[in-house]
């Protein structure tokens, strides 16, 4: 598969800028990938789609506040630090990105919150992710991350808001969130209310809980024609046995598994078995899923509607077959479903 494949117009106006009022009322596309049949409903809709015993599985990793503004030493600079990753933990080493990033030097002091409360010294600038920085605090740990947290902001995605607002404190994370540790949210996730999941236990079906924080790989430019030459980013992956049981334990009954999400599709295709079953994991994915592509764990995936070029898109393609998902886009242009983050949802089973 080529890059420019996965292109089609898509407007500013198309991309939600905020969330529907409800979780479970933005709008649901259903995608037949056997058949290409479509349907178009209202998200809490989707238990129709499910029996007794299938199983939703969910990623309940947790946004951090990534964006820290600050001020450059003696020039007083404003600079701009998105946390990627911590590096270590007694060293208070962290991957970064830094904009602008060409004033930046090895040796530079940066200086964040109002007081100056949190300091950091630039000690790598050549980093494939940007710059490492280490934060100078000789407080404990913990209070360390309190401090590092609370000069953070939400890392609301530019393409959505330039500026976070008092409702994405609340509906940028999923009701489940709570390893932290991502950057970008689940998507998917952030369409499921507690009343839904009410109904989902009513009825007999499962859920399941595996944690892989997002990172900014899937949102990093594909710059390869070639898409197997492209490289992905690693996330970090938890899938207990308890959660490898349950889900292995459902498909051999012959029950439905539903991935909320491309990212818990990647986790659940890492270590998977001959068979088709997953095995507990605790480590580091760099999966890129994208066409052709046979999956060996979920029959059904929930996702949002996502941006032209992107990985996400093609991993939804490589799901319900590259036609059939650019079929379904073009239909939900021409109907008016909103894309992105906060957008509507889509259901392929």
């Amino acid at each position: 598969m080529k890059l420019s494949q996965f292109n089609f117009p898509l407007t500013q106006a198309q991309i939600a800028k905020y969330p529907a009022k409800y979780r479970d009322e933005s709008r649901l596309m259903v995608l037949h990938k056997d058949s290409g049949e479509i349907e178009h409903k209202i998200f809490k809709d989707i238990i129709n789609y499910t029996e007794e015993g299938d199983i939703f599985v969910f990623n309940d990793t947790k946004v951090f506040p990534a964006r820290l503004k600050g001020n450059k030493e003696k020039t007083g600079a404003e600079i701009e630090v998105f946390l990627l990753r911590e590096l270590n933990r007694e060293q208070r080493l962290w991957d970064v990105l830094v904009d602008p990033a060409r004033k930046i030097r090895i040796g530079n002091k940066l200086y964040f919150g109002e007081d100056d409360s949190l300091v950091a010294e630039v000690i790598d600038n050549t980093t494939s992710r940007g710059r490492t920085l280490r934060f100078l605090y000789d407080g404990a740990y913990e209070e360390f991350r309190r401090t590092l947290f609370s000069v953070g902001e939400i890392p609301l995605p530019r393409w959505i808001r330039e500026k976070p607002e008092e409702i994405d404190k609340e509906r940028f994370h999923t009701i489940y969130a709570r390893n932290e540790g991502a950057v970008a949210t689940p998507a998917a996730g952030l369409h499921f209310s507690r009343e839904l999941f009410k109904r989902m236990e009513i009825k007999g079906v499962e859920s399941a809980f595996l944690t892989l924080h997002m990172g900014l790989g899937h949102f990093r430019t594909v710059d390869v024609e070639d898409l197997s030459k492209h490289k992905m980013d690693s996330e970090q992956v938890n899938i207990s046995p308890e959660t490898a049981e349950r889900i292995n334990s459902a498909k051999r009954e012959g029950h439905k598994v539903f991935s909320v999400g491309i990212t818990v599709a990647r986790a659940l295709e890492t270590p998977v078995t001959t068979i088709g079953e997953v095995k507990p994991f605790q480590g580091w994915t760099n999966k890129f899923i994208f066409p052709p592509y046979e999956f060996s764990v979920p029959n059904a995936l929930v996702t949002n509607f996502h941006l032209p070029l992107s990985t996400m898109l093609m991993s939804a393609a490589a799901f319900g077959g590259f036609e059939k998902v650019m079929n379904a886009y073009k239909v939900a242009l021409k109907e008016g479903y909103s894309f992105g983050t906060y957008g509507d949802a889509m259901l392929i089973i």
